[in-house]
């Protein structure tokens, strides 16, 4: 058996998240579906992270064990020319047989986009948030600061009981390594790399720094609600249309 590794970027729109659902487009369905006409095996492919609907992804990782002797680089065209358009592998390697997607993994980088124009292109409109309105850019930067570090993020995570018992996890601290917002043309983006992320954790973020930009707190704020492990202590989730999955690290 053969540990392989895919590295693919994907277009969320379409598909109801990356974990397989019954009679729901999945991403990690889709690409186990290739999988198997390629290689003639029913596998499930193991993501880095569980995206949800809507999100998208750079270059997210996946493994799965195959006693196919298909070479790693002909996989590539082999399930891109099954797959849809909107799911690309970019890469396939051999991979040690301890390498897990998810758990080998050492920090991830998420960016989020903020469309700021008055219209937005429908072009761009499945891809950013639309958020023409007022905003302090400079709160929303110092707010972002102070999330670096190791803390507990319970008032960002999703209250999601039936993955928390799945994923065994008991602790929700987890280390920040950098936390950025800039100006891009039109767009406002936040880029975050951190140790691991909770459900919903980078988009309950977004919705908590945009309160910032709108004078509803102040970025000293930030302190109180991390205290409080309370997800009613923060913002409302951003919309998945502006989140991307941009690399993971090992």
């Amino acid at each position: 058996m053969r540990n392989l590794k895919l590295t693919l970027a994907y277009d969320g729109s379409g598909f109801s998240g990356w974990q397989v659902q019954p009679d729901a487009p999945t991403v990690q369905g889709t690409l186990a579906s290739a999988i198997g006409r390629v290689t003639g095996e029913k596998v499930l492919p193991q993501g880095s992270g569980r995206t949800d609907a809507g999100v998208h992804a750079l270059a997210q990782v996946a493994t799965f064990a195959s006693a196919s002797a298909i070479p790693a680089e002909n996989l590539v065209t082999a399930l891109n020319d099954l797959l849809p358009a909107s799911i690309r592998v970019l890469e396939a390697v051999e991979s040690p047989a301890d390498f897990h997607a998810r758990h080998s993994a050492r920090a991830k980088t998420y960016r989020y986009r903020i469309y700021r124009g008055a219209i937005c292109p429908p072009f761009l409109a499945r891809y950013v948030w639309h958020y023409p309105y007022p905003l302090n850019l400079e709160p929303m930067k110092q707010a972002a600061e102070l999330v670096l570090g190791e803390h507990d993020f319970t008032s960002f995570a999703a209250v999601d009981p039936e993955r928390e018992r799945e994923d065994k996890e008991v602790s929700n601290i987890r280390r920040i390594f950098s936390s950025v917002w800039e100006q891009a043309g039109e767009e406002l983006q936040y880029t975050v790399r951190g140790n691991g992320f909770l459900h919903h954790m980078v988009r309950n973020l977004v919705g908590t720094f945009l309160l910032a930009g709108r004078g509803t707190l102040q970025p000293e704020d930030l302190g109180r609600i991390l205290k409080a492990c309370s997800r009613s202590a923060a913002g409302a989730t951003a919309p998945a249309s502006g989140l991307y999955l941009v690399s993971v690290e090992y």
